[in-house]
């Protein structure tokens, strides 16, 4: 891949991330805010014993779908940036990174569950 064919790509994704005045921008957002009042919602029902009971597994596999979009989106987030540190370090970076690890960890450490 070229430098300036990188640079474009580079370029449109942080476009479509960082800029919500584009239809891409404004769809990201939007699907972003979606994501999050779902994965907020499957917390929520997980916590209710006789619905996580029921539902566990699709609770667990909503819960890994939206985690892998996360991952993914902060990813983009720090490719997309020319200094990736500077955003892994942010309020926002740090914030993006500690929403995501925990079902990780929970898969790593036993016990750990919790933390989701």
């Amino acid at each position: 891949m070229s430098q300036s064919h990188k640079s474009r790509w580079r370029h449109k994704l942080h476009e479509i991330i960082y800029e919500a005045d584009t239809p891409m921008g404004k769809f990201f957002d939007v699907l972003l805010l979606i994501l999050i009042i779902m994965s907020v919602i499957l917390v929520m029902l997980e916590s209710v014993q006789s619905i996580d009971a029921k539902y566990h597994s699709f609770l667990n596999i909503g819960e890994w779908v939206i985690t892998i979009f996360f991952t993914i989106e902060y990813i983009s987030r720090i490719v997309a940036v020319k200094k990736p540190w500077k955003y892994i370090f942010s309020f926002y970076g740090i914030i993006d990174f500690v929403s995501t690890i925990p079902l990780y960890l929970s898969i790593i450490l036993a016990g750990s569950n919790y933390l989701i």
